[in-house]
């Protein structure tokens, strides 16, 4: 007997492990066929050129999904730690862009990393003039970072003649510009029509300020857009076809396919959760609410709480999987040691 809270539009078999029963719980659950269909959905939205996707790996950061990721052709990346750019030059990486503003130690060490591999294409960001004197001396190349309205980093993308200022401060320095980064991240919280439309308005500023530093005598040579939110407004943008510069784009958790990318994106992308969560229930502390074994301090998810969007349940036999959660509603409650699965990402407000 099992009990299930269906999933609509999702088929539960590929999800289901042997000895289930064996596993210790909370437990993080990888399929690698999902994480390759999830790689191949992506570069099927890309009209098959794995050189316009560069994913930020901060999330499908394990070594062993960036191989996954070189041996589909992708070699482009972004990540936010040293650790991460460490761990992506190591597994087959040609370009890596560090994105995350980097001071002091830090920086010190991304240029030790780059010089361990010299045949990988190792860039930084910058947002002031005074910035790329840290990377002097060094083969390190630099993105300017626009602020598209997140308020987290970069330049305003109205200051155009600082954007052309710091970008000639960057070849003063005897450095690489490279090109220009431009993280919508913020755009996550409208629904997809207005958060395209929005979109489609920052990049028409952000070809002003192509414009801006190529009248000025400076080569724009790659263009970064789009984390997972921003990607549908990336790829239906008239201005990136057939530009002069190299457009990328840069989402990473649809490797994973977590409920937060399956939310914010079509459904025809064909995104399917990756990684799952096993829990198991151990407490009924009121009518209709059941316990599970991974509350979000177990999980330590970064998408606030409720962290979790529980989907099915299954006895703890040859069971399925999902991902946590502290407590869930439903009809009925599962009887305690039933193995519960929940996909993870920006979860359930049900």
């Amino acid at each position: 007997m099992s009990a299930t809270i269906a999933v609509p539009g999702l088929s539960l078999e590929p999800y289901r492990i042997q000895n289930a029963a064996q596993v210790l719980t909370p437990a993080l659950l990888l399929y690698p066929e999902l994480v390759e269909a999830n790689i191949r959905a992506t570069l099927r939205l890309l009209g098959g050129d794995a050189n316009r996707w560069r994913p930020h790996v901060k999330t499908a950061k394990l070594e062993f999904i960036m191989r996954m990721l070189a041996a589909d052709g992708v070699t482009n990346f972004k990540c936010a730690t040293t650790l991460e750019l460490l761990t992506a030059c190591r597994a087959g990486a040609r370009d890596v862009l560090v994105a995350y503003p980097l001071q002091g130690a830090n920086a010190l060490r991304v240029r030790e990393i780059a010089r361990q591999f010299p045949a990988v294409r190792v860039s930084a960001l910058v947002d002031t003039a005074e910035t790329p004197e840290i990377w002097k001396g060094s083969a390190i190349g630099l993105f300017l970072d626009v602020n598209p309205g997140m308020n987290r980093t970069g330049i305003e993308q109205n200051r155009a003649e600082e954007v052309v200022r710091v970008a000639r401060a960057v070849l003063d320095a005897g450095l690489e510009f490279r090109g220009l980064h431009y993280y919508d991240g913020h755009l996550s919280r409208f629904d997809l029509p207005e958060r395209t439309v929005a979109a489609h308005r920052g990049y028409d500023q952000l070809l002003a300020l192509v414009g801006a530093l190529e009248a000025a005598g400076l080569r724009v040579a790659e263009v970064i857009t789009a984390g997972t939110p921003a990607l549908p407004g990336s790829l239906s943008y008239a201005g990136f076809c057939d530009a002069r510069f190299t457009h990328r784009v840069s989402p990473g958790t649809v490797v994973y396919g977590d409920a937060t990318s399956r939310e914010q994106l079509p459904a025809d992308y064909g995104y399917q959760p990756a990684v799952v969560v096993l829990a198991r229930v151990v407490s009924h502390p009121a009518p209709n609410i059941f316990t599970c074994d991974a509350g979000h301090k177990s999980v330590s998810a970064d998408c606030g709480v409720p962290n979790w969007d529980a989907k099915i349940c299954f006895r703890a036999r040859p069971a399925k999987n999902t991902f946590p959660s502290k407590s869930l509603r439903a009809r009925r409650s599962p009887p305690s040691g039933i193995l519960c699965t929940c996909f993870r990402g920006t979860f359930a407000r049900r």
